[in-house]
């Protein structure tokens, strides 16, 4: 019910998300809800979350309670951050994981992307951590988003915060579950 991008284009780094909440056949634009984020800052990362409304503020109020911002730099450290997140979720926020027994790892329910100085992340729910060499997208508006990305990620005149604002603007234009304003944050490549 949401679609977030990153891209990583000439030494920039970009991500955006959409503002809308949807609540089954209801949706809340943010002209009514005024935390509408879905991107939070943790150090010098950025993190746009996708699933339950409810894991922003999970994910803000977890990193916060932390004595030091975490590192997610790489994929083995995002790995590791994760992986004692999904301990905490359980036990601190209630998750539930019950899940098909078919499944070799339970959920964590959410896919995020992470932008910092370093590269472009995303974290699948089973965990699954990549980065990413151009551009990527998260969310169920994320097919039109890619779409959008892909053919506009070689325009010279678009730079990465251009190109990760019209992935999401796409996926508002065409999906029903993504909506306006975007909002993005844009940072340069160490």
């Amino acid at each position: 019910m949401t679609t977030v991008t990153v891209v990583r284009k000439d030494g920039r780094i970009a991500i955006a998300a959409d503002t809308l909440t949807k609540w089954g056949g209801g949706k809340e634009s943010a002209d009514y809800v005024a935390n509408h984020e879905k991107i939070i800052r943790v150090g010098d990362s950025y993190i746009a979350i996708t699933g339950s409304a409810t894991f922003k503020l999970i994910l803000a109020d977890y990193f916060a309670s932390l004595d030091e911002s975490p590192r997610l730099d790489s994929v083995a450290e995002i790995f590791r951050v994760w992986n004692t997140l999904h301990g905490a979720l359980k036990e601190q926020y209630y998750l539930q994981a019950g899940e098909d027994k078919e499944e070799d790892l339970e959920s964590s329910r959410m896919d995020v992307l992470i932008a910092n100085p370093r590269g472009i992340f995303g974290v699948a729910a089973h965990r699954t951590v990549q980065e990413f060499s151009k551009f990527y997208a998260y969310g169920s508006g994320s097919p039109y988003a890619l779409g959008a990305m892909y053919a506009a990620y070689r325009a010279p005149a678009l730079d990465a915060n251009a190109v990760a604002r019209l992935g999401v603007m796409a996926a508002a234009e065409f999906h029903d579950e993504s909506g306006l304003p975007v909002q993005s944050y844009a940072l340069d490549m160490m």
